[in-house]
């Protein structure tokens, strides 16, 4: 069966460099505009950012599930060493409840759109700035994933094949 599954690369991958940090920065940017729009939108009393808000969180919400399925691949193809794990773990598992998180401020961003389109409740600002600090702390392990630990990195990845790490 393995035989018809493509080759892995220098990155250990079976296309050319990694897609999940590729989706996945489209995620943090809709998720950070739109609570940015609904921030300047309540300060301007700009209603059309709402608008603006809410498209992208409708975006970010599909965009995360197909950035978890690339994460997931390629995490089981990272072969992660020892001091990689504890991160990488943190990682996936902020990473689902993330789609979740997501997936219910849409829908109750949904709710308020459909109630009062041109107003927002407080506790969802408090929601949005949850959810901003949890957008950055998984940024913050998705960089050190790469940068500190150098996962899919040719380095990395010919240490990890010749038992080094």
């Amino acid at each position: 069966m393995f035989e018809y599954l493509p080759p892995l690369n220098e990155h250990n991958l079976p296309y050319p460099d990694t897609m999940h940090p590729i989706v996945v920065h489209f995620v943090i940017a809709m998720v950070l505009f739109a609570f940015l729009c609904d921030v300047i939108g309540t300060l301007t009393r700009n209603y059309r950012l709402y608008e603006v808000s809410w498209w992208n969180l409708f975006f970010a919400t599909i965009s995360i599930f197909i950035a978890i399925i690339f994460g997931q691949v390629e995490a089981g193809l990272a072969e992660p060493y020892a001091a990689a794990v504890n991160v990488l773990n943190l990682h996936t598992l902020l990473g689902w409840s993330l789609s979740g998180i997501i997936a219910a401020i849409t829908a109750w961003r949904y709710v308020i759109r459909s109630n009062d389109p041109k107003q927002l409740p407080l506790p969802y600002f408090g929601a949005g700035l949850l959810l901003t600090g949890l957008v950055f702390f998984q940024t913050y392990l998705g960089d050190k994933l790469v940068w500190v630990y150098g996962l899919h990195t040719v380095p990395v990845v010919e240490a990890v094949k010749g038992g080094i790490l």
